[in-house]
């Protein structure tokens, strides 16, 4: 299983940030991989990241807590609390940089990244294979927070299709 090539769209307004990726794979599968915790734990975050940590509660109000750990070691942790879930068509949260104990923290590495992002991900299945659409938006950011979500998309273009990366290699070597 593959993925196409990422399209990127942005609103004129540069308020939100879209990444597409198709992949060779059924709907249900891809939304497992976004669902379940042992599934989650083997793709998501950055490339060369791992999750040593996860707990998953997947209901509106319920948080995804985790753990990344970069190759030099570093650890950083983050949350989704899930504010919309519809299987397997949309997950939406909102996502944040967090401690170990699940409060929320600033971007370990850039102070003024917005301290709260709302995320909307859907799933459209066509012939056997799932589009997947990110949206990503800050959450009531301050002024420098939007400037910096805004002068952020080539690097969050580079994250996020290195774990879509990583959702394309665990899906093609996942059957069910």
């Amino acid at each position: 299983m593959t993925a196409t090539q990422d399209n990127l769209t942005e609103e004129a307004a540069g308020q939100k940030f879209v990444i597409t990726r198709v992949f060779d794979a059924p709907r249900q599968l891809v939304w497992k991989a976004w669902t379940k915790r042992h599934r989650l734990m083997e793709w998501f975050g950055p490339k060369g990241f791992t999750m040593p940590a996860a707990k998953i509660d997947l209901r509106p109000d319920g948080i995804f807590h985790y753990c990344l750990c970069a190759p030099d070691g570093n650890e950083m942790w983050g949350r989704f609390v899930y504010l919309e879930i519809a299987a397997p068509e949309r997950l939406v949260f909102v996502n944040s940089f967090s401690d170990e104990e699940g409060n929320v923290t600033r971007h370990p590495l850039s102070p003024t990244w917005p301290l709260e992002m709302l995320s909307t991900v859907t799933f459209t299945e066509h012939q056997g294979r799932t589009t997947l659409t990110v949206q990503w938006a800050p959450l009531n950011p301050t002024e420098s927070e939007r400037e910096t979500f805004e002068g952020g998309h080539d690097s969050m273009r580079q994250g996020w299709s290195g774990t879509l990366d990583q959702l394309a290699e665990y899906l093609a070597k996942t059957e069910d």
